[in-house]
């Protein structure tokens, strides 16, 4: 990785705090604990009665910008703790920290004020405030660790903190996008943020790790696994400044759309709005990012209360990893399908068609991996439905009944070694519903 090596060293907080800091918009909201602060303001007590000539308060990890011919530094890793020493600072008269002018997010403000609060009670007990704070300023350190590429400062970030909650691609996404917005207003990148924010983190990671990423080089015959802060070029899409004819073209076409549906034209012409989103073109980046990430999580929503009411839990089993494979699995080829042809069309005919090519697969082998599925999705498996690439062949159907009059290899219970009578209700589905002889 390069990194920055003049940067890179051990720094007292007093010159810490003389960097002009900034918390990405992609960090987290503040909300160190009671517990988390009074640790720290006891560790720092501890360490000046013990005299400890030198305290290393950890590390912190920096992304260095120039912005107007002026570096700034965006906190990277050590944002909590660098935050309550700032608080800290500030209690024992370090007042003139532009830090605290940041424009914090609205959840930071309550968790800040209660840190205050805390730390000016216990700076009360004190019997020397000025040899406190000259403790900490002169003689705390940390581990200052710049580079000038975010991307490379996450990496590290992801290797070297192994006990925090690294952040993850879709936040990195998120800084990147929100970049790309440089001309957009205010009001519309924190109307989009709160969006996001309100938006189950956990979920939103899934959505890019299990069924985005994968789907999206799946049908293009392309390995979809692993996906990690090293793979997020997949979601950087074209950028607004590119003017290569496909890049236009693609821009014009969102433009469109969008001119459509806010112009009242399509209750003119008694139509739906129209949807500007397909998985098989490129993103554009900026706004668009967000709203096209939102309408998948919504729309595998929709898909999956779809599929919800048409069959039962017990024939969608995902207790035993393997089975969660095989129903992420089903569930991407159905998000796929109805990208292309809309939620309209997946009526029981086609979620069974889908069902009996996903859960073959699940009938025929006792442990399925991610591999397993990496390999089925490709039609590389050559146990069952080799060479039957369904997303390869959904991108190229102008009709979705085409997808009826695909075949798949019958298959037997027999097949899932060792697993009895497990799958006996899913074996039953499938062949009754294709016509297969049951013994």
């Amino acid at each position: 990785m390069a990194l920055l090596k003049d940067e890179l060293g051990i720094i007292k907080i007093s010159k810490l705090i003389k960097l002009n800091l900034k918390i990405p918009e992609y960090q987290r909201p503040y909300k160190w604990s009671s517990t988390s602060v009074n640790t720290l303001f006891t560790d720092i007590q501890n360490a000046m009665n013990n005299h400890i000539e030198e305290y290393r308060l950890g590390s912190i990890i920096l992304q260095r910008q120039k912005i107007n011919n002026e570096f700034i530094y965006n906190i990277v890793d050590g944002q909590q703790r660098t935050t309550t020493l700032i608080i800290l600072l500030y209690v024992l008269g370090e007042r003139e920290n532009s830090f605290l002018k940041e424009n914090f997010k609205k959840s930071s403000v309550n968790p800040i004020i209660d840190s205050l609060e805390l730390l000016t009670r216990r700076v009360r007990d004190l019997d020397n405030i000025d040899n406190f704070k000259c403790y900490i300023l002169e003689q705390c350190s940390v581990v200052k660790i710049v580079t000038d590429s975010e991307q490379e400062a996450f990496q590290f970030f992801d290797s070297q903190n192994s006990r925090g909650k690294a952040l993850k691609p879709h936040d990195l996404l998120k800084s990147y996008h929100l970049r790309e917005m440089k001309n957009d207003e205010e009001k519309l990148k924190l109307e989009l943020i709160s969006k996001w924010e309100n938006t189950d983190q956990n979920n939103l990671e899934d959505l890019f790790k299990t069924y985005l990423y994968p789907t999206i080089n799946w049908y293009k015959n392309r390995h979809g696994l692993n996906y990690g802060i090293n793979k997020m070029d997949a979601f950087k899409g074209v950028k607004q400044t590119s003017d290569y004819a496909f890049a236009i073209y693609h821009k014009a076409s969102n433009i469109f759309v969008e001119q459509f549906n806010n112009s009242g034209s399509n209750e003119l012409l008694n139509t739906n709005y129209l949807n500007q989103y397909q998985l098989t073109q490129p993103i554009i980046s900026g706004k668009r990012f967000f709203t096209w990430t939102l309408h998948y999580y919504e729309l595998l929503d929709k898909v999956r209360k779809t599929v919800n009411n048409k069959l039962s839990k017990e024939l969608m089993p995902d207790k035993r990893t393997g089975d969660i494979y095989i129903k992420q699995l089903f569930e991407s080829v159905l998000l796929f399908f109805v990208d292309r042809f809309g939620i309209e069309t997946l009526n029981l005919t086609i979620i069974m068609q889908f069902y009996t090519w996903a859960y073959s697969l699940r009938i025929m082998m006792y442990a399925v991996y991610p591999e397993t599925v990496n390999k089925y999705a490709k039609g590389e498996h050559k146990r069952v439905n080799f060479e039957k690439n369904l997303f390869n062949m959904i991108s190229e159907m102008q009709d979705p009944k085409e997808l009826e009059m695909i075949i798949f290899e019958e298959v037997q219970l027999n097949g899932t070694y060792g697993n009895g009578n497990k799958y006996e209700p899913i074996y039953s589905k499938i062949a009754e519903w294709n016509g297969w002889s049951h013994e």
